[in-house]
């Protein structure tokens, strides 16, 4: 919106002052919680949104990895370790002759030592994947905290001058001794302006 100021025989049009634009820490981080990524949006980082939404893709996906990983193993070791026939998934699992491992099927030719090699094998997989699916939802967490924190930083350093007029100098000082006596030590302090 335009100013129009009347001089005495004269007409001046003044223009609109420019909005300078300040971020304040706590819409940013209000942002930031609602939706990841609109904190970076509010603080205009526009470049960050790729990287906070790549990083919870690749979360994801391991989570969903693991997770469908540490299904197949739970049920094959279940499957491994019961005495239902039917039940034999592991068998797209595990390498090798059932007639070697599988003491359900194969009651009379199985050989306890690779059944019992099997089955800690099994066991390990589970772990292994259940482990690193539950370490997939801590990092989507540790992230979603991340790009919170991110945008608050980012919104609270926004106006932050970083001039050429920054001087660092080492300078001696006294320091007090217990009992309330100063001067006996000397030590080096540093100071610096800005």
């Amino acid at each position: 919106m335009h100013q129009v100021i009347f001089a005495q025989d004269s007409l001046a049009v003044s223009s609109p002052e420019k909005h300078h634009f300040k971020a304040e820490p706590l819409k940013a981080t209000m942002l930031a919680i609602a939706l990841p990524g609109a904190g970076q949006v509010y603080n205009r980082k526009y470049w960050k949104i790729p990287l906070v939404y790549t990083g919870f893709g690749l979360l994801f996906y391991s989570a969903g990895v693991n997770g469908r990983n540490y299904s197949t193993y739970i049920r094959a070791y279940q499957d491994f370790t019961d005495v239902i026939p039917e039940t034999d998934s592991y068998l797209t699992i595990i390498p090798g002759d059932p007639k070697e491992y599988d003491k359900v099927l194969y009651p009379e030719s199985y050989n306890p030592s690779t059944y019992s090699y099997y089955k800690d094998e099994l066991l390990r997989m589970v772990d292994y994947y259940k482990r690193y699916r539950d370490l997939s939802y801590i990092g989507i967490a540790a992230w979603y905290l991340i790009s919170i924190l991110d945008a608050n930083v980012d919104a609270s350093l926004f106006d932050f001058d970083v001039s050429n007029n920054l001087n660092l100098t080492v300078a001696p000082a006294l320091m007090p001794l217990p009992g309330g006596y100063t001067g006996a030590a000397l030590t080096a302090s540093l100071r610096w302006t800005f």
